[in-house]
């Protein structure tokens, strides 16, 4: 049964999506809106619409959820065999199970880490680059190449 439920939330959410739905809804509320005068603009009338809208919501909303269920999963299956598979810290497997203070908590440890080694690589990177430039800037156009060949730069735009 969960098979077939799962096949039809998948079919059901995917044909929503599509333009001819949306076609579908308009040309819908429209024809309605034409009745209107045939049905002195009744109760019934209006009732026809309101049923209808809240119906196919209410199984919308079952259908759509159950989609993103299984889509939010196979996602994440696959994010923590990346994390498993590389370099990564394998910390940040099942992090979606974390409450929302522990999940604000390994947010706000990440940030720290990013800006101490931001920081690291910022003063490295400018102590390096201030060096090329002053090594490149004492010597004539000859010798220049050997220099930025030196600090790695050799193929790309230097700044002297």
């Amino acid at each position: 049964m969960e098979k077939a439920f799962n096949r039809l939330a998948e079919n059901v959410a995917h044909a929503a999506g599509r333009a001819w739905a949306f076609v579908l809804c308009v040309v819908s509320v429209v024809l309605w809106a034409i009745a209107g005068p045939a049905f002195h603009y009744s109760e019934t009338w209006q009732l026809i619409i309101n049923t209808a809208t809240t119906i196919v919501t209410f199984l919308m909303v079952f259908l759509i959820q159950n989609t993103q269920n299984r889509d939010g999963v196979a996602i994440q299956a696959k994010l923590d065999e990346l994390i498993r598979s590389g370099r990564a810290k394998n910390d940040f497997i099942g992090i979606e199970h974390l409450t929302e203070a522990e999940a604000q908590e390994f947010r706000t440890r990440c940030a720290q880490t990013k800006t101490a080694s931001k920081g690291t690589i910022a003063s490295h990177a400018e102590s390096r680059f201030s060096r090329h430039d002053a090594c490149c800037g004492r010597f004539p156009d000859s010798c220049r190449e050997a220099c930025c060949d030196h600090w790695g730069r050799r193929g790309r735009a230097c700044r002297s």
